[in-house]
C-alpha cells in the first residue's frame, strides 16, 4: 500500500478583485498555468506543492499576487505576475524553494524574471512560550 503524500509547500494566488468585486482571471489563469507546469516536471515538485487561490492578499496595485508558503520556512510575497511570462521562473523559484531547509534566498538567487517583484519575504515563525524560556524571540 502507497503511503499518503502530504503537501509540505504551499502557492497562494490572489483570485479576488477588490477593484471589480468579482474574481481575479489572471488569478485564475496563473493557478491552471501553475498546476500544468508543476505536474509536467513530476516528482517532487508536483507531490510536494498544493496550489489553490484565496480572497485578497491586499496587493491590489501589483497584480497578480502569489505568495509561497511552508511551515519553518521564510514566506515570499511576489506582485506584478503575468500568468504567461512569469510562469517558468515561478516554477523554477519552487524548485528552489524546495530544496532551502529554511526557504530563504537571496535575492541574485531568484530567477531573473521575478527580479523586481518580490514584495516581501517573511522569515519563519520562531515563537518560543514564556513558560519554557522566560521570554518571547
Amino acid at each position: 500500500m502507497a503511503e499518503p503524500t502530504s503537501r509540505q509547500h504551499k502557492i497562494t494566488v490572489c483570485t479576488d478583485c477588490r477593484f471589480t468585486g468579482g474574481p481575479c482571471m489572471p488569478g485564475a489563469e496563473l493557478i491552471k498555468r501553475l498546476n500544468r507546469s508543476i505536474a509536467a516536471l513530476g516528482a517532487p515538485l508536483d507531490r510536494d506543492f498544493s496550489i489553490a487561490g484565496t480572497v485578497c492578499m491586499a496587493a491590489c496595485t501589483r497584480p497578480c499576487t502569489i505568495a509561497f508558503q511552508a511551515t519553518g520556512k521564510a514566506t515570499y510575497l511576489f506582485g506584478d505576475i503575468s500568468p504567461e511570462a512569469d510562469i517558468d521562473d515561478l516554477v523554477r523559484f519552487a524548485a528552489t524553494y524546495v530544496e532551502r531547509g529554511d526557504g530563504m534566498t537571496r535575492a541574485a538567487e531568484r530567477p531573473r524574471g521575478l527580479k523586481g517583484k518580490t514584495l516581501a519575504r517573511i522569515p519563519a515563525a520562531m515563537l518560543v512560550s514564556e513558560d519554557v524560556a522566560g521570554h518571547f524571540q
